[in-house]
């Protein structure tokens, strides 16, 4: 596939005359075309006003040293054939970080609001440069004027569940520079991991920076590699990559955890638990392996959250803090710094004497209250050395500290509250922003679930439709996140977060009205061709074939739907029983439009081009029940994250066997039932009825409490027919009716566990419920 996409963009290259495409992402504000071009070449000038737009000029030295060979010499006297980076100097500071760009054929002037601007600036000439290598560079003649939408544009990185060295540090640093993004999020500490050496505590890195095994496979996993693992970075290095963010203009935002998910803190210093003599294998999960030793605290070896928290009721745990803080603000700059405050359990707090006492002294109504005063102090903490305090939205609970600011990452919820507190808002929904989430529906790697591709990156609008104009103003922007559970290498980090992350850059930095997906398609194309000039590994997903079920007419069955977004391919498929592997070599039909599915089959298809084959066949399995392909309606809406193909995913015949790795074939309804309506058309004679169910408690999905089928004959009258908790090997709740019974209408009641008890993961959460095929036989 990959050697025909070359072929195609050669060609359209070939065609072009050597003229220089445009390509720019994010798209600027302005842009009009001139004639002729710029030829840069090693004998090209270039030309700053001041020492300030010296990182510019030395980070486009360092990228066409890198990529075509030679530099330019750098200097202050103006001359012909130069390019001119001019930073303006105004007397108030302007809003934005704007830049004008002029390329002509006697030069190009750079000229920038502010240093920052010039920086963008200088970028947009890297997009302009050809993409292959010459010692002849043709800039082309364009005229280009443009800012940034949002002043926060983010990138996000967790280095506590698998650690990355510095040098990769660092080019993560030049990946948010060169999109025009401006925010590097640091995580830094968790329960699998602290990574910053703080020195008044060093056992926070040499006992919680290792963890003596990590699980193979998805949570809860299949069993535990024993390999001692971790790493830290020391204050120098730190400094390092602070430095060198700043050079980009980049600023680091570090964010230590507080007060939940600080089982490698607490296992450096036990006495910042509740408990200190409980030993850490009592809170891990009972079906997740262990490796190494069982006593004491233990810095965790899974994913999930873990009720071993910092102690609110211990003022040494604020102390400690407190000292941390102390080490770390020297170290960043940054005027926000982090501290977490998500999935924080409230058990040990709720059987904790010293956190009960401190809820007594203080009037506070319950753990939630607690967690907000935890939060507020630490807020003080902060303002006096001049820094404002960021967390997770569910430092919303129990009330909001005066001066903070929120990320929403639970959807927009949290954000759209505290933007009408007038709190400033950082927007990062897991729905539209999670790079560790799926980017295909043909992952062949271990992702966390969920499912986000480029296409809904692209289409987000971090102003909610729920906020005024006036609170719109309290969003500074948005960021991408990427945990790093299933992240064990650097190369992988570049599969997940490319090309997602230039579509971000162009949500984050183009107006809307400026913004086109079919225009963003064909730039696209260009930076597909940067990514490997600069041996980026990225994802191939936009290539795709894109698989899709719809009903039949009638809702007789179903269809199955290929498309490709490479042109001159045809569609082939091959189908055969359920469960006899398909050969595509011999036997396959072009199909013109999609294949009806009447009955159960295996299916696979592929695109071809003559006779070479683009893409990786896609098979698909569908079991047919009477329900499969008919009307089906939902009473409560399943979360926005987990809406897949709406109602009709519980019956277009696909059943899910790989759990999280295909979530989009579920339904997830976060505390809420799934209470769907089947209408088999006719009546019908019905014996049994089964829900296909998930249960991973690390993320909080529980199985049902229970089952109930009603039936009706005419949709408007239903009665039961029989309840039903027993969950079967194969996660499914079956109800075999009495006797058989003839009716039209069937209504599949599956109830939520409701809000997760004390001593399972989520605990006082609502649970999850997640659904994925109902059956009827």
């Amino acid at each position: 596939m990959r050697s025909f996409l070359y072929l195609i963009l050669l060609l359209s290259f070939s065609l072009c005359s050597g003229a220089q495409e445009i390509s720019i992402i994010p798209k600027p504000a302005s842009l009009k075309k001139g004639t002729g071009v710029f030829n840069l070449s090693k004998s090209t000038s270039l030309v700053i006003q001041d020492e300030g737009d010296l990182p510019a000029a030395e980070f486009l030295n360092s990228y066409l040293e890198q990529i075509y060979g030679f530099r330019l010499t750098v200097s202050k006297t103006p001359g012909i054939n130069t390019i001119r980076f001019y930073t303006k100097k105004f007397i108030k500071a302007p809003e934005t970080d704007g830049y004008t760009f002029e390329a002509t054929a006697k030069g190009i002037s750079v000229s920038g609001d502010t240093y920052a601007g010039t920086f963008h600036g200088m970028q947009t000439l890297i997009q302009l440069l050809p993409v292959t290598k010459a010692t002849l560079l043709k800039v082309p003649a364009v005229s280009i004027q443009d800012a940034p939408r949002f002043g926060y544009r983010g990138m996000h990185l967790d280095v506590s569940r698998h650690f990355f060295p510095l040098s990769f540090v660092k080019k993560y640093i030049d990946y948010i520079a060169m999109h025009k993004m401006n925010y590097f999020h640091w995580h830094l500490t968790d329960d699998q991991g602290w990574r910053i050496e703080i020195k008044k505590y060093p056992k926070l890195t040499t006992v919680g920076g290792w963890r003596n095994g990590t699980i193979i496979g998805r949570y809860p996993g299949t069993g535990n590699d024993g390999l001692k693992y971790g790493g830290f970075y020391t204050q120098d290095e730190v400094k390092e990559v602070v430095a060198y963010a700043a050079a980009r203009h980049v600023t680091v935002v570090p964010e230590i955890e507080m007060p939940g998910h600080a089982s490698a803190a607490i296992a450096a210093y036990p006495d910042l638990s509740c408990f200190p003599t409980e030993p850490t294998k009592s809170f891990f999960p009972k079906d997740c392996t262990w490796a190494g030793d069982t006593t004491g605290k233990q810095v965790q070896q899974t994913w999930g959250v873990f009720d071993d928290v910092f102690c609110a009721g211990k003022e040494n745990t604020f102390n400690f803090l407190k000292d941390v803080l102390d080490e770390v603000l020297p170290l960043f700059p940054s005027e926000i710094v982090h501290v977490g405050g998500d999935e924080c359990p409230k058990a040990n707090w709720k059987r904790c004497p010293l956190c009960q006492q401190r809820m007594k002294e203080n009037g506070l109504k319950d753990e939630h209250e607690l967690q907000s005063y935890f939060i507020q102090r630490m807020e003080k903490y902060l303002n006096t050395k001049g820094r404002k305090l960021i967390g997770w939205d569910e430092i919303l609970e129990g009330g909001l500290a005066p001066n903070a600011a929120v990320m929403s990452w639970r959807g927009e919820a949290g954000g759209i509250a505290a933007a009408k507190q007038h709190h400033e808002v950082v927007m990062t929904p897991t729905d539209y922003v999670y790079f560790d989430y799926s980017q295909t529906t043909n992952e062949d790697s271990v992702t966390i679930g969920g499912y986000v591709n480029l296409e809904k990156v692209y289409g987000y609008n971090p102003i909610p439709p729920a906020l005024n104009a006036a609170e719109a103003k309290y969003v500074l922007g948005a960021q991408a996140n990427l945990w790093s559970e299933y992240l064990k290498n650097t190369r992988k980090v570049e599969y997940m977060i490319f090309p997602r992350m230039t579509a971000l850059s162009e949500v984050l930095w183009t107006q809307p009205a400026n913004k086109s997906w079919a225009d963003f398609e064909k730039r696209l194309q260009t930076q597909f061709k940067r990514f490997d000039r600069w041996n980026t590994n990225y994802s191939r997903a936009f290539f795709d074939l894109k698989s899709s079920v719809l009903p039949a007419p009638g809702n007789n069955g179903l269809i199955w739907k290929l498309e490709s977004k490479q042109p001159s391919v045809q569609i082939r498929y091959k189908q055969s029983a359920p469960g006899v592997e398909t050969d595509i070599t011999t036997g396959s039909q072009i199909y013109k439009t999609a294949v009806p599915i009447k009955s159960s089959t295996t299916i696979a298809g592929w695109s071809t081009t003559g006779t070479q084959v683009n893409n990786q066949p896609i098979v698909q399995e569908f079991r047919f029940n009477l329900a499969t392909g008919k009307k089906v309606t939902l009473a409560t809406p399943p979360a926005n994250k987990y809406i897949s193909d709406g109602a009709f995913t519980l019956v277009n015949g696909i059943q899910n066997e790989k759990g999280m790795s295909r979530a989009r074939e579920f339904l997830g309804f976060e505390g809420t039932d799934c209470d769907a309506t089947i209408d088999l058309g006719k009546l019908t004679t019905v014996k049994e009825i089964t829900a296909h169910t998930l249960e991973q408690r690390g993320t909080w999905i529980y199985y049902p409490s229970a089952m109930e089928v009603f039936v009706s004959s005419d949709g408007k009258s239903f009665k039961s027919v029989g309840t039903t908790s027993d969950i079967t090997a194969q996660k499914t709740l079956n109800l075999p009716l009495p006797a058989p019974l003839q009716t039209r209408y069937i209504r599949v009641w599956v109830k939520n566990k409701g809000v997760i008890p004390t001593g399972l993961p989520g605990a006082d959460h609502r649970a999850w419920l997640f659904v994925d095929e109902l059956e009827v036989r």
